[in-house]
């Protein structure tokens, strides 16, 4: 895959992209620090649909913000959740008397930020629920508590929602066809090489000859490598098999019966030519029809979720029959709420420019941060000099630790979680330099670090920490009557976080997550305090090495038989560098 590119670093080119992308509707908004794309003339008084995710999958979801499809939608940076606090904001941007709909695609780190933000905004009024979307049989059913991920089947989701919505479905009726709708498609990728990120290094390359079945739209190893590469007639052969076989064991999701009304959709990566995708559609029709006996009552083809440059695809059937006996709507609703006209990148590259507004009409103003206060009588005070040296050593020591970091998650997934991090920590240090610590204020300092997660850190670990950092803020206030006790505190605050945490996900000890650091460090720590509990986080850490993943990517990712040795948990690792970066910054302050 080639490298080069226009724009040669990520550094400024998501917001500078949705700048770009919002030109085809005048009609929208951007809330820019916030990458949230709203509809100024979305109906209030009709259920919402927001959707979002990692950038690099354009025209998701920018390009589907309109009439009849989403209200708004959030963009994380490239292949990562957008942060719980992006989200919030999306809901807040496009308030609705009937209620609003979060349409997820599953993976870890946006289940973990839209859950949150769930909650965030009905704690302030809003009516919301949620969505997971998850399409992909190459993730078969071996026992995993993931789930399948998400590829461009949830497109179709969003259109038959917006659909309902635009027609004035309830809530109810418009989420359940969201269920239904989603339960009844079947995906699966094939790629010729994976896609390059501007600015990162070549990022597991295919061989010539090769073709990747099964491929994840973030740079993730397929299912199974195809070599010597097959046919394209043989290739879709193979993918259709995946697809519709249900004596498949491990894939057979969807039941087809003969009569049953079925959408296809075909999506481009980002690196197939017009021309051979249009050789492509006939080729699968000819076989849907030949050997499947189904002939699709919409196709849709073209980039509706793509994975930057990548030349690959993939293919969703959706059997509309089956989700309408699931649901209050019956197929020709269905179908209408597929085919009705919406003002975005569904319909074409132009949209709906009747109305022009100038670009910087286009470009909202953010608004206010809300200032969060200390309240004195729920706050503990350690001597500044300590905190300082302390929150200093942790955050340069993860720094430093960043290249590992992060080749590490480039084994085992896209490689964002050493970046993340360092993101995290030179936030944190630009606080320090401008005096965060000189009150010696540990509620300010968690304040600043929910601030910090909630608006730089997305992805799983921004989740994660989003979740810890909000809990153990409120649990130390809560129990500031211990403060005589730093040890008995801390353990208290620190069980309360986690228990907090996991309400969100399900991983323990062993799963091989962040989680093999922050259990046995909570647990020792409140059993024998402070430097055993460094230990136990230490030892949970270097344990990830040996464990088999059953979280998140690396479940179907970097498990097979070319990888028997694995890295530590990158996610784990960095927690556990920050713990023991604290510890050595105590060390030696005293």
């Amino acid at each position: 895959m080639s490298t080069r590119h226009l724009f040669t670093s990520c550094d400024g080119l998501v917001n500078k992209a949705i700048r770009g992308i919002i030109t085809y509707n005048p009609s929208l908004s951007l809330d820019e620090s916030n990458r949230v794309v709203y509809d100024t003339t979305y109906d209030k008084s009709k259920v919402v649909i927001i959707s979002g995710g990692g950038s690099g999958h354009e025209p998701a979801w920018t390009g589907y913000v309109g009439q009849n499809m989403l209200a708004a939608s959030v963009q994380g940076d490239i292949f990562a959740s957008p942060s719980t606090k992006q989200i919030v904001a999306a809901v807040d941007a496009v308030p609705s008397d009937k209620g609003t709909i979060l349409v997820i695609t599953n993976y870890t780190g946006d289940c973990l930020h839209f859950g949150l933000a769930n909650e965030k905004a009905n704690a302030k009024g809003h009516n919301c629920r949620t969505i997971i979307c998850g399409d992909d049989v190459s993730v078969g059913k071996n026992g995993s508590m993931v789930g399948r991920r998400g590829l461009a089947g949830q497109m179709g989701v969003l259109k038959v929602m917006g659909g309902a919505a635009g027609a004035g479905g309830s809530l109810d009726e418009v989420y359940n066809l969201g269920v239904a709708f989603s339960q009844q498609i079947v995906s699966i990728a094939a790629t010729l090489d994976h896609c390059h990120v501007p600015g990162r290094a070549e990022h597991g390359m295919l061989q010539e000859g090769v073709v990747e079945l099964g491929t994840g739209p973030h740079n993730e190893p397929g299912y199974k490598k195809l070599s010597p590469a097959p046919s394209a007639s043989e290739l879709v052969s193979q993918i259709l098999q995946y697809c519709l076989n249900e004596r498949d064991p491990e894939r057979g999701y969807v039941h087809f019966a003969p009569g049953d009304e079925v959408i296809l959709l075909l999506s481009n990566y980002g690196g197939i030519s017009h021309l051979e995708m249009g050789a492509l559609v006939d080729e699968i029709l000819e076989q849907l029809e030949r050997d499947w006996k189904i002939e699709p009552v919409r196709v849709c083809a073209g980039f509706i979720e793509t994975s930057l440059n990548a030349p690959a695809f993939s293919v969703s059937v959706i059997n509309v029959t089956a989700a309408a006996k699931n649901c209050s709507y019956s197929v020709e609703e269905i179908k209408s709420f597929f085919d009705a006209r919406t003002t975005t990148f569904w319909e074409s590259m132009t949209g709906s420019q009747t109305r022009r507004r100038t670009r910087q009409q286009q470009i909202a103003q953010p608004p206010e941060e809300e200032v969060k206060a200390v309240d004195k009588s729920r706050d503990l005070t350690i001597d500044p000099a300590l905190l300082e040296k302390m929150l200093r050593n942790a955050c340069e020591a993860l720094i430093k630790a960043e290249p590992d970091l992060t080749k590490w998650d480039t084994v085992m997934g896209d490689g964002d979680c050493g970046e993340t991090l360092r993101t995290g920590a030179t936030s944190l240090l630009t606080a320090l330099d401008s005096g965060l610590a000189k009150s010696g204020s540990v509620v300010r300092v968690l304040l600043e670090l929910e601030d910090i997660v909630e608006s730089k850190m997305g992805g799983t670990l921004g989740g994660i920490l989003g979740i810890f950092f909000v809990s153990l803020r409120a649990a130390v206030e809560k129990n500031i009557g211990l403060a005589q006790s730093p040890v008995l505190l801390w353990g208290t605050a620190l069980a309360t976080a986690l228990e907090s945490l996991r309400r969100y996900t399900p991983a323990k000890v062993g799963d091989r997550t962040v989680m093999d650091t922050l259990i046995p460090f909570a647990t020792v720590m409140c059993e024998s305090g402070f430097d055993n509990g460094v230990k136990a986080a230490q030892d949970g850490a270097d344990a990830t090495k040996t464990m088999k993943p059953r979280l998140g990517r690396a479940t179907y990712v970097g498990v097979s038989s070319e990888n028997k040795e694995l890295p530590p948990d990158p996610g784990a690792w960095g927690a556990m560098v920050a713990i023991r970066g604290l510890r050595q910054g105590l060390v030696e302050a005293i």
